[in-house]
């Protein structure tokens, strides 16, 4: 008798464990997917769409340079916040249909040509999760780094749906001046401890082109739209001058744009993955809090 109620008090603290433990590791997520293809200039672009149980706001995250595929551990973040997003794969990579154009396969993917495209890629994503939520008092953003940079405004520019920008690292200055930054600094992790300001942007602004094509000057289309957009910057970047784009966007606000930047100083290019979690939760609040203008 004292073994049978010995073995049934085990049985049950087992049962226990096996129920707790199960249930720990079967929590439903915060957030449901869905995996899509749209269509953009002919070709058939593959991505997720990840929707939080309560949305605050939402994002299509746009690449930057290089073959990406869809960032799923970035949307996984967002959509942990309460931001709904569309994640894809970049023309040409991945599941996406179309060309892909950068240095890996020979051809320039920072031209207008190819800028536009992209943009024109990331419009259609964006009437794809505006259609998706069916919720027009959800506001739908941009957000992405360094060469989304140049794409966000030129997408904001065309598709009205664009409520807001959230922008890491992207220059406020032409494509072949960052360009000329880029080569002056040369990939040295230590340039700004042997270099000044003045001497950088003396090259950045001096330095013969290497190569001639269409340049795209993201201040065209930032001097004419209205929404809001947050821009973050490491002071130790060394592919986009931080100084000279910091001051561009500041000529912006004193014209009454609603741009708004944040400076890591110790932080380099890499703001969104770095080891310092600040920049992506200061980005993420501002997206859930940010107040959009009725007459947009």
């Amino acid at each position: 008798m004292k073994t049978t109620k010995h073995f049934y008090t085990n049985f049950l603290l087992l049962l226990f464990l096996f129920t707790t433990t199960t249930q720990a590791f079967a929590t439903p997520p915060t957030f449901t997917t869905k995996n899509i293809k749209f269509l953009s200039q002919g070709d058939s672009l593959a991505g997720t769409i990840y929707k939080p149980d309560h949305i605050s706001a939402a994002v299509v995250i746009i690449h930057g340079s290089g073959q990406e595929k869809r960032m799923t551990e970035f949307a996984t973040m967002l959509a942990n916040n309460g931001i709904a997003v569309l994640t894809y794969d970049k023309r040409g990579v991945g599941e996406s249909g179309g060309t892909y154009a950068g240095p890996e396969v020979g051809t320039n993917n920072v031209d207008a040509t190819n800028l536009n495209l992209l943009s024109l890629d990331a419009s259609a994503a964006v009437d794809v999760l505006s259609k998706y939520l069916s919720n027009k008092k959800i506001q739908i953003g941009l957000t992405g780094g360094s060469q989304a940079g140049w794409i966000i405004p030129l997408t904001a520019e065309k598709n009205k749906k664009v409520k807001f920008m959230a922008i890491f690292s992207g220059a406020l200055i032409t494509v072949k001046e960052q360009l000329r930054f880029q080569f002056y600094t040369n990939g040295n992790s230590k340039f700004w401890d042997t270099h000044t300001e003045e001497d950088a942007r003396k090259h950045t602004m001096t330095d013969p082109d290497r190569y001639e094509f269409i340049d795209v000057d993201p201040m065209d289309a930032l001097s004419k739209l209205s929404i809001p957009g947050l821009w973050i910057f490491g002071g130790k970047d060394i592919q986009v001058p931080v100084n000279l784009s910091i001051e561009h966007l500041n000529t912006l606000i004193s014209k009454g744009k609603r741009y708004e930047y944040k400076l890591f100083p110790l932080l380099g290019h890499n703001t969104a993955f770095s080891d310092d979690q600040n920049p992506v939760k200061e980005m993420i609040e501002w997206m859930k809090n940010i107040k959009i203008s009725q007459k947009q």
